[in-house]
């Protein structure tokens, strides 16, 4: 089998071929949201840049932030399994939710918040290959609010055979897909999203623009791995646990200001700039 360079799980790829074909974005939102296409009146990407300097950073995110139908929407895709990924997005739903607040508005013009995350790792103990979480109460199962929610979908639990009329279980094939036949299987069901899908992917990573662009992240995922390596050894040296050591890394990659992270792990705020600088 031909395996891919680059999959629909490939962040740059992911980010360049939905931001620049907004007619496939508008029908994976809606797949995934399990909404007709045509309720879909609103969507605007607000993060649609790859600046070249932001590849460059330590901690650069290459998810698609988008307001649909006046609600937030992160869509993530994830391919490595951290050991920390419900709170890794549950922070980025905080900061999300609580940074739609305009000053003197009320807290119920707060938006409908969702994180949509599509890993490759299995992550729930269950043979179920999409969950949702919403705040809810423990006995009465009430719901608190609907503004909140988390969206998995886990590539490995993917059924073997799927349906062409089934277009939550095409689209997740692409993301799963590692090899050419994988592709033109999916191709072959000459379902139209699909096949504009497929060819968008050919185009995009044909292009000498995405070469440069995923040259950049590669090296920057390397550079981060380096840098990874010195502080375990430098932390070790000073008496920093392995765990406060990625989970200052982790908190990093999210965001997360020094003096909270000194907060979560005990460490002094000098200790985490210090690991900061490493990184």
């Amino acid at each position: 089998m031909s395996k891919l360079q680059y999959t629909f799980k490939t962040d740059t790829l992911f980010k360049m071929l939905f931001v620049r074909n907004q007619d496939l974005l508008w029908k994976l939102v809606a797949v995934l949201l399990r909404i007709p296409l045509e309720s879909i009146q609103e969507l605007v990407v607000r993060n649609p840049e790859i600046a070249p300097e932001m590849l460059g950073e330590k901690f650069c995110r290459l998810d698609i932030n988008m307001i649909v139908n006046g609600q937030c929407i992160d869509l993530e895709v994830q391919v490595a399994n951290e050991g920390d990924y419900p709170e890794r997005v549950m922070y980025y739903w905080a900061r999300e939710f609580s940074s739609s607040l305009a000053t003197g508005e009320s807290y119920s013009t707060l938006p409908r918040t969702i994180v949509i995350s599509i890993i490759d790792f299995s992550l729930f103990n269950c043979t179920e290959y999409y969950s949702f979480f919403q705040a809810l109460e423990v006995t009465r199962h009430t719901l608190l609010s609907d503004k909140m929610g988390f969206q998995f979908f886990e590539l490995t639990k993917l059924p073997g055979n799927i349906d062409e009329k089934d277009s939550l279980l095409l689209w997740l094939s692409l993301f799963k897909a590692n090899t050419e036949e994988e592709l033109e299987k999916i191709r072959a069901m000459e379902v139209p999203e699909m096949e504009e899908a497929i060819n968008a992917y050919y185009t995009i990573t044909a292009s000498s623009e995405f070469r440069e662009i995923e040259r950049l992240r590669a090296k920057a995922r390397h550079d981060e791995a380096q840098a990874l390596h010195h502080a375990r050894q430098e932390g070790r040296q000073e008496g920093i646990s392995e765990r406060n050591i990625e989970i200052v890394r982790n908190a990093l990659q999210m965001g997360m200001p020094i003096e909270d992270i000194a907060k979560l792990t005990g460490l002094t705020c000098e200790e985490v700039e210090n690991l900061r600088k490493k990184f």
